[in-house]
């Protein structure tokens, strides 16, 4: 587990920056019609034009600059041709290494006339991680950000992904602790001042189970229900969080 000090701090602020740029002009071409390529050139443009570069190109032979999973694929949907329709919810999830430092986060959008219930979805998915953040605090455990998702979420009727986790971040894309969606208060990785790390619900319309394609990337839902997913970067302070992706 490794603590940022006050140096690193700027870095992995203008990492986190790049980042919501990417989110941003994202989101203004996630429409139907549009296809999932296409998005991820903007996404890709958008990253390299502020001098970074996307964390997932090449990362394991992955691909593309971001992951786009579209409705029932909870995460790591490779851009494609693929059109986007109405009434889809698309998460697009983004990565970018800038001088050295990472940042990640990843939103889920929704696309023309979406029904209630998935726009409900996706509301719990960011509220999640907000009522987490309360207990993202120095002198705290992960496990009381994963009971905190897991509780609400599934107080609300949905599943909870347990095959994939958050993660510390920093120098790499992915550093220990794990910061699991589930689990038990006081019990974890202990949160420290300066501890960086991506926290994000992924949660289900349905069950918590998920398989993965032949391609060996895209995760969906295993009984078909959709997905959302919710992710900031945050560095662990003595009291509220800093949130780097917002």
């Amino acid at each position: 587990m490794i603590c940022k000090t006050q140096a690193d701090y700027d870095g992995m602020r203008a990492a986190g920056k790049v980042v919501k740029a990417a989110l941003d002009a994202a989101e203004k071409c996630v429409r139907a019609g549009a296809t999932t390529l296409e998005i991820d050139a903007v996404v890709e443009q958008t990253i390299r034009s502020m001098g970074a570069t996307p964390s997932s190109k090449g990362f394991h032979g992955y691909p593309n600059a971001s992951c786009i999973s579209v409705n029932d694929v909870v995460v790591h949907g490779i851009p494609s041709l693929n059109v986007v329709k109405d009434g889809d919810i698309v998460s697009v999830d983004i990565t970018a290494l800038l001088n050295g430092y990472q940042s990640d986060a990843a939103r889920t959008f929704l696309v023309g006339n979406v029904s209630e219930r998935d726009r409900a979805l996706v509301a719990a998915a960011k509220e999640a991680f907000e009522l987490a953040m309360e207990y993202a605090v120095a002198g705290n455990r992960v496990g009381d950000i994963s009971a905190t998702v897991q509780m609400f979420c599934e107080f609300g009727g949905y599943g909870v992904v347990r095959d994939l986790t958050g993660h510390g971040i920093g120098h790499n894309m992915h550093e220990p602790p794990e910061v699991p969606n589930f689990g038990k208060r006081k019990t974890g990785a202990p949160l420290k001042v300066g501890l960086c790390i991506a926290v994000e619900p992924m949660i289900t319309a349905g069950g918590w189970r998920v398989k993965t394609d032949r391609d060996g990337w895209t995760v969906r839902t295993s009984d078909g229900s959709r997905a959302a997913h919710y992710e900031n970067t945050i560095i662990v302070t003595d009291g509220a969080p800093e949130i780097l992706t917002v």
